[in-house]
């Protein structure tokens, strides 16, 4: 007889319940659905989002309180009457994604642009204030 040792970390009942058809597509996380690449440049960040399958007119970026939230919404295709689905892995519905960055970035200050399902958003580096040296007097009266 072969003793086989049992991976602990391993369950295959886990692995059942991972597949797709078994999950609701509100149960997905908004951040698996819109992968995000930031880059450090010279003088701003670069955020490059994923967002196969959605048109320029789908995606929004608004700025908030310091917080820049992307929108993303998918409607499902309801002229064709299909019912009866066996799986469904295409995602239906809204995602939304929020980055913390700064309260000193104004609207006017991102550029954003979208082509080929990458949104990129150019969101400039807080610059240091500069410190007026020249001394100031204070009237005494």
């Amino acid at each position: 007889m072969m003793l086989i040792p049992r991976n602990r970390n391993y369950d295959i009942f886990d692995e059942i319940f991972k597949d797709p058809f078994f999950t609701n597509t509100f149960d997905r996380s908004d951040a698996s659905l819109m992968k995000t690449d930031i880059l450090d440049q010279e003088t701003h960040y670069l955020l490059e989002i994923e967002l196969p399958g959605y048109k320029k007119e789908d995606v929004q970026a608004q700025l908030k309180d310091g917080y820049l939230t992307v929108t993303a919404k998918r409607n499902e295709n309801t002229s064709e009457a299909r019912t009866h689905f066996l799986r469904k892995e295409r995602f239906s519905g809204t995602c939304k994604r929020t980055f913390y960055v700064g309260d000193e970035v104004r609207q006017e200050d991102i550029k954003a642009g979208f082509q080929d399902g990458i949104l990129r958003l150019a969101i400039p580096k807080e610059l240091p204030k500069k410190v007026d040296e020249t001394p100031k007097y204070i009237t005494i009266e």
